[in-house]
């Protein structure tokens, strides 16, 4: 039995490894004559099941057509498929209203929309945004750019040297006048899962809004919105089997009617004249011109994929996985791993170094071997920093991934290993 891109959020289907392999057409690849993919890289971007593929083929193929604006007949359908995306999205993150969900490109458009249309309009010279030492650039620069504009501050929550966050530290700058809290849910870097369920009560203390960099986190784990009690929630949907060029941002109805437009244009206009223009209700106000329409209803399908697997399924499988492969890597030799070493403290993320081998040096000779990691700093310096390291190898694994590949892993790595003569 294979997922449809149609299967209703509640219909369960087992976790088979074997079943959900076979609806990723790339898994088969090979990369060279007789050297299969391991497909490694889930946190930079995830693979496709055939569903999503057919549902964008089948948009293109049957309802081509722009939204809102048209009566006839493809307008109409396309209309509904793109706002039926919207209700899939809205009840996978337990919104209480799918008004609240705002199409976007990716995690960064959406978090730097809140940096325009809240924080630009609310924020005075004086305010804090407090921020964590692990995040992704895209939830610093924003902010950054927001101090040198407006003369807010931004502080930031220190990493231990574990790669967990200083939650005492946090307890002492979160204060009177910290106006948000904007938090990553999930390291990139390092995988590490930060305990929203501690920071947050401590930023609504003090009447601050919280935004949540989503990006690792909801595809990963189950997330819902309501009971989290947060004010603003980012992600993308190409990490989450969807397409490219989709993201969300969720933020509750009162702030999204009282934020102004990201972008002036068409559809999100209620009336315009030479001189005055006004605006239309969220979430048209924030989705102007023609939106990525296709990609929408693609990760509306992609919902339903993981809705059917079950995310408490999805994160169980993960946990196994991380756990062995914090198991594995740690027998090859030379391999250091950073973060935490409790599969229950981290994602499905394992960030590594070599000794003496620079990380590009490792993902290049991985990749004669069929294995596809990221190397490099992972958007995310300040954590390279702390680590007081250029850069690192970075393995991370999504639903499809075994412990067969993490051992074609661990083999290259031995062999990279002995290549390079570390510990000899």
């Amino acid at each position: 039995m294979t997922l449809t891109a149609h299967s209703q959020p509640g219909a369960r289907l087992p976790f088979d490894i074997t079943r959900i392999r076979r609806d990723f057409p790339i898994l088969k690849r090979e990369v060279a004559p007789g050297v299969g993919l391991v497909y490694l890289d889930n946190a930079a971007t995830s693979q496709k099941p055939v569903q999503v593929i057919a549902e964008l083929t089948r948009f293109y193929r049957d309802h081509n057509a722009n939204i809102h604006r048209g009566v006839h007949t493809l307008s109409v359908e396309a209309t509904e498929l793109y706002e039926g995306a919207r209700v899939k999205i809205a009840a996978f993150i337990g919104a209480s209203d799918a008004r609240e969900v705002i199409f976007t490109r990716n995690t960064t458009e959406s978090i730097n929309l809140v940096a325009h249309g809240w924080a630009r309009k609310f924020l005075q010279a004086g305010d804090e945004v407090v921020v964590s030492e692990i995040e992704h650039h895209s939830n610093i620069v924003p902010w950054q750019m927001l101090r040198d504009e407006r003369g807010i501050v931004v502080k930031y929550i220190p990493m231990l040297p574990d790669g967990t966050l200083d939650l005492e530290v946090a307890r002492q700058i979160i204060g009177p006048k910290t106006k948000l809290l904007s938090i990553t849910a999930m390291s990139n870097a390092l995988g590490t899962i930060v305990p929203l369920q501690e920071i947050i009560p401590l930023a609504k203390a003090q009447g601050a809004l919280v935004l949540i960099d989503g990006a690792q986190s909801v595809p990963h784990m189950a997330v819902d919105v309501q009971a989290l009690g947060v004010d603003f929630l980012a992600f993308s949907g190409h990490k989450m089997l969807g397409p490219t060029g989709i993201g969300v941002l969720w933020g509750r109805l009162p702030l999204l009617d009282s934020m102004d437009p990201f972008m002036g244009g068409g559809d999100m206009i209620l009336s315009v004249t030479m001189e005055h223009s006004t605006w239309a209700d969220v979430p048209a106000k924030f989705e102007a011109g023609t939106p990525n329409i296709a990609d929408a209803i693609g990760l509306g399908a992609a919902v339903d994929y993981l809705s059917a697997l079950g995310m408490d399924e999805v994160r169980r499988h993960e946990i196994e996985i991380t756990d062995y492969a914090l198991r594995r890597l740690a027998d090859v030799p030379g391999v250091s791993i950073f973060g935490p070493m409790d599969a229950l403290q981290r994602g499905g993320v394992v960030s590594f170094e070599l000794e003496g081998v620079h990380p590009h040096d490792v993902g290049q000779l991985l990749d004669t071997r069929g294995v596809a990691i990221r190397t490099g700093h992972h958007c995310a310096q300040p954590v390279m920093a702390a680590l007081d390291v250029p850069a690192t190898a970075r393995a991370s694994f999504y639903i499809y991934n075994t412990t067969a590949e993490v051992d074609a892993l661990a083999s290259a790595l031995e062999a990279t290993s002995a290549f390079f003569g570390v510990g000899s």
